[in-house]
């Protein structure tokens, strides 16, 4: 899935692992799979050791039934739990999209097991579903749309799974498929096109609704304790709708922000921007 990266599965999660140093755990964001670190992951292998799951519900992990799996808190324990397996109490945290929320889940849930945390074009899950725009949700309707109950949405979408999932690729802002690595679509639609990561994914947000928004309510005040750097798409839905920062401020005690050219897939379309960034934060 990774260009020199080994293969594995463990614990109901397929992961990618390659490189020395310091472990790092990338976490990737709908609708896609491990494969959106493909031109990230072997750089920043040179200096960690770098580990890239796919997430529950998604790519080749396992796809569970029970909603209460997809949760942000059950996804993070999977991924504590993951990196317990490997050896590494503590590491360094990225993710992007879903995988953020899961990183920020993570980061209040397991403080100690997180040295550092980059969060990629998100805002806070309480502040966007408590304070939704009618711009957000014209562009963010999905959140809506795959948390219908099973098997409305899923069956849509098996229709035309290509259709539907790349008009999410290029509905949040200044990109085209051709912005997109063509072996990572490829990546991209072999996954989803399986009926059950197809569920799964609409899990994931079924249970944002059903779950997240409660648990994220309990922690409305929670900080994340370590460093934090918030990347986001200069031109994407979360950076023209909302001060991307200002939404992050009071939720981390050190935090540093920056914008990257593109919209919401920047990880995908901007690689050495992003690359620049994240290396950079992980250097200082």
């Amino acid at each position: 899935m990774i260009p020199h990266f080994g293969n594995h599965f463990d614990g109901g999660l397929a992961y990618s692992i390659g490189g020395n140093g310091p472990p790092l755990l990338l976490l990737h964001g709908f609708p896609q799979t491990r494969a959106m670190w493909s031109h990230l992951a072997p750089a920043l292998a040179q200096t960690h050791t770098v580990i890239c799951p796919d997430l529950p519900g998604y790519g080749a992990s396992a796809k569970p039934r029970d909603l209460d799996a997809y949760s942000f808190r059950a996804m993070a324990g999977q991924m504590t739990a993951l990196m317990a397996s490997l050896g590494h109490e503590a590491f360094d945290l990225v993710g992007h999209d879903r995988g953020a929320r899961v990183a920020h889940r993570l980061s209040l849930d397991a403080p100690a097991c997180v040295k550092s945390l980059i969060l990629m074009d998100i805002v806070p899950t309480h502040t966007l579903l408590t304070d939704l725009h009618w711009q957000v949700a014209r562009s963010y309707y999905h959140w809506f749309f795959l948390a219908q109950p099973e098997p409305f949405p899923d069956r849509m979408i098996a229709c035309d799974p290509d259709a539907y999932f790349e008009s999410c690729l290029l509905g949040w802002g200044s990109a085209t498929l051709a912005d997109f690595d063509p072996a990572q679509l490829d990546a991209y639609r072999a996954a989803w096109r399986d009926p059950d990561t197809i569920r799964g994914m609409c899990n994931d947000y079924r249970a944002t609704l059903a779950v997240d928004i409660a648990d994220d309510a309990a922690d409305a005040f929670a900080r994340v304790a370590c460093r934090v750097l918030i990347l986001y798409g200069a031109s994407g839905a979360m950076g023209r709708h909302y001060d991307v920062p200002a939404t992050w401020a009071a939720k981390c005690a050190q935090m540093q922000a920056c914008a990257i050219p593109g919209g919401h897939f920047f990880p995908d379309t901007a690689p050495a921007e992003t690359l620049a960034a994240v290396a950079g934060f992980l250097h200082t």
